[in-house]
């Protein structure tokens, strides 16, 4: 792969302020991030057109998009939802499965990690599985079937990931079910990350459970027990227990406005995770589409079941930045540690991937004045560029 300099992007600095500068990228790692020219090089001369340079996006949390999900159980839905991501900006994800019955979560997950050891630069890079469900609390399934729902199980994660676990990265479950805490204490210790999601789990039970590994709340106020002024909740949880980070949908369906705003000044942005929660119609028209074998209508923004229960999102990493960015509550550094290095850092892969920084992958996502996509580059490569929003004829086509 040849070497590239990306010139005349503004960069993000630790202060939060704006650098203009180059980026200089050899084979799939960035070289070198700086202010000065560069003279003398031999290699592809990209040009910025002053436009906005962050790291590519990480998201944790997505079952599909353009017509694919990851319980197909097939190859090419794999490839299908990676090559699609950095359209977006994302450049890594965690395949997130559904509660479905044993063999279809062996499948997908068999698939999966056959996908992991073939991917190529092309699309976004798979870091490894979010298994959600079926560990969870059919009073919180939400579009989660319920008729697959079971308690925690260490033998049945074994026998889908092996003995080590390998591939798996994040396990949502409802801690009120995990009797003594052995399942997220035992995960705790391999290195998986324990999410509270689809669950009824109070104050203390949480609190308890993140004594135990617990560090992390699925798509934070869905599926999981609300505030209240004599029981906080999981909600509550989320607010006081400074170890726990908390998912974030910024759709504007699943989070209102105002919620969001508590949650950056309750919580904080150091300890949020914007995720899409995506299902297949994402990038697709409306119509009628399918979650864990559940027939969703798509409408606009919002993705149902029949009884209007909400059913994943259509939500774009890039556009849940630009509501982020419209409230006014957020600096650019902390939008780049929502989108990025937050879930780099909880994942342990802040040594390679989650900011601008020589030797790490080179991973970028040029956007404009409005958020939108102009370019993604994958591990090096150039994946995806908007012609229409192109305005230089060096950052004209792909490799």
């Amino acid at each position: 792969m040849s070497e590239k300099l990306i010139t005349n992007v503004m960069m993000v600095q630790s202060d939060g302020g704006m650098l203009e500068g180059n980026i200089q990228v050899e084979g799939y790692r960035i070289a070198h991030v700086q202010s000065e020219p560069v003279e003398g090089f031999s290699g592809t001369i990209l040009n910025g057109q002053g436009l906005l340079a962050l790291p590519g996006f990480i998201d944790i949390h997505i079952h599909g998009a353009v017509g694919s999900d990851f319980m197909d159980g097939t190859k090419q839905a794999y490839a299908n939802i990676a090559n699609a991501l950095p359209r977006e900006g994302t450049t890594a994800f965690l395949a997130t499965t559904m509660t479905q019955s044993p063999e279809a979560i062996r499948t997908a997950v068999d698939c999966g990690k056959h996908f992991m050891e073939e991917q190529h630069p092309e699309g976004a890079e798979m870091l490894g599985f979010h298994l959600e469900g079926p560990f969870i609390n059919k009073e919180q399934a939400g579009a989660q079937p319920a008729g697959y729902i079971r308690p925690p199980s260490m033998e049945m994660m074994e026998q889908w990931f092996g003995h080590d676990l390998g591939g798996l990265s994040v396990v949502t479950l409802a801690p009120e079910l995990d009797e003594d805490f052995q399942v997220t204490r035992q995960l705790a210790l391999r290195n998986v990350l324990v999410s509270a999601g689809h669950t009824n789990a109070d104050f203390i039970t949480i609190k308890e459970a993140a004594s135990h590994g617990l560090s992390h709340l699925t798509h934070f106020g869905n599926a999981m027990k609300g505030l209240h002024h004599r029981e906080i909740g999981t909600v509550g949880a989320g607010m006081l227990i400074d170890d726990i980070f908390c998912e974030l949908i910024a759709d504007g369906v699943h989070l209102s406005e105002d919620m969001i705003r508590l949650m950056i000044k309750t919580i904080g942005p150091e300890r949020m995770i914007l995720i899409t929660d995506s299902m297949m119609a994402k990038g697709m028209k409306d119509g009628v589409y399918t979650l864990g074998g559940q027939e969703v209508t798509v409408q606009g923004s919002r993705a149902t079941l029949k009884d209007g229960t909400l059913a994943g999102s259509v939500l774009k990493m890039n556009d849940a930045l630009k509501r982020l960015h419209a409230t006014g509550t957020v600096t650019m550094e902390e939008l780049v540690a929502l989108s990025s290095a937050n879930a780099a850092k909880q994942l342990g892969v802040y040594d390679r991937k989650g900011s601008l920084t020589a030797g790490k992958d080179a991973d970028i996502v040029l956007l404009d004045e409005q958020f939108n996509v102009v370019a993604t580059f994958c591990r090096g490569r150039m994946v995806y560029i908007n012609r229409a929003l192109d305005q230089s004829e060096r950052l004209r086509g792909t490799e």
